[in-house]
């Protein structure tokens, strides 16, 4: 945003408190005012919680006072999540970019990046971040691994904030980007991938409406959407993967609660899989499957 607004500290010390009140009217966590204040105005802590700022006389906006207030009362009224309002979310060690045209990274996917880490037995070559979305586990590898992150989505406005996220943390000559279909993109390097990670639509179609509105109705259905029972994208990597894999490449991917066992059947019945792990998430739910091309 190159533009900068100007406003008062005490008015912006009045609309905090308007919209703290307002968030503790509508079941809305008041600490994603601040959050949001730290994103916009470019407060610190300290500042939001000595209200120190109340008697600066200019501070500087990301965007008119009037917009933020019309984004917050979406926020309240039709539950937008507060990282499309900030157009930020924080990721591992990352600012990342994102909009409704992709899903809000979550804290439990930084997890992938650590196993694909632990489990690289070539950390270099080629790696595949299959339904990159915002681009967070492509520059998560990128971080780790000494690899060319190879990622792929369907949606090019997804693509886009991928490319802009690469670019504004130093990773664009580390990662190339390609819309289409999981692998399909990547056909001229059939064989020859070290690893892929994904972390695919896995929601079934019918626990969709069940979701909080925050998810439901703001992030994008092509990127929840797993079909009937919710495993239609990861059955199609089980069974297209190894034909991309070097023999002990790794395949790793994010599930929902009560998937595992069935991944775990699915792995072994393809057959070109040995080594299937499941790994739990923090909260201890089975979160995480990984296998190696055997």
């Amino acid at each position: 945003m190159g533009e900068k607004y100007l406003i008062s500290g005490l008015q912006l010390w009045q609309w905090r408190n308007t919209a703290l009140q307002a968030a503790g009217a509508t079941d809305v966590s008041p600490t994603e005012v601040d959050w949001l204040l730290l994103e916009v105005a470019g407060l610190d802590r300290l500042a939001l919680r000595l209200e120190s700022f109340k008697n600066w006389p200019q501070i500087q906006l990301q965007l008119p006072l009037q917009e933020l207030d019309r984004l917050w009362q979406r926020r309240l009224n039709d539950r937008l999540p507060v990282q499309y309002i900030a157009g930020v979310t924080p990721w591992r060690n990352f600012q990342i970019a994102v909009s409704s045209a992709v899903l809000i990274p979550r804290p439990e996917t930084e997890l992938l990046i650590d196993l694909a880490l632990a489990s690289a037995s070539n950390a270099s070559g080629n790696w595949a971040d299959l339904g990159t979305g915002s681009g967070a586990i492509a520059l998560g590898l990128a971080d780790v691994l000494p690899a060319t992150i190879h990622a792929v989505d369907y949606s090019l406005e997804a693509l886009a904030i991928a490319q802009t996220n690469a670019r504004n943390l130093g990773f664009a000559d580390r990662i190339k980007f390609y819309q289409g279909s999981w692998w399909e993109p990547l056909t001229f390097l059939k064989g020859q991938f070290s690893g892929i990670v994904s972390n695919p639509p896995y929601i079934p179609t019918n626990t969709l409406p069940t979701l909080q509105p925050e998810v439901v109705n703001h992030e994008p259905h092509l990127a929840l959407d797993g079909g009937s029972d919710g495993l239609d994208c990861i059955r199609h990597l089980i069974e297209i993967s190894p034909s991309y894999l070097q023999p002990g490449g790794v395949w790793l991917i994010e599930m929902m609660a009560g998937q595992a066992d069935t991944v775990r059947e699915l792995l072994q019945n393809q057959g070109s899989y040995c080594n299937i792990q499941i790994h739990a998430d923090l909260a201890g739910i089975e979160r995480f499957a990984l296998a190696y091309r055997s």
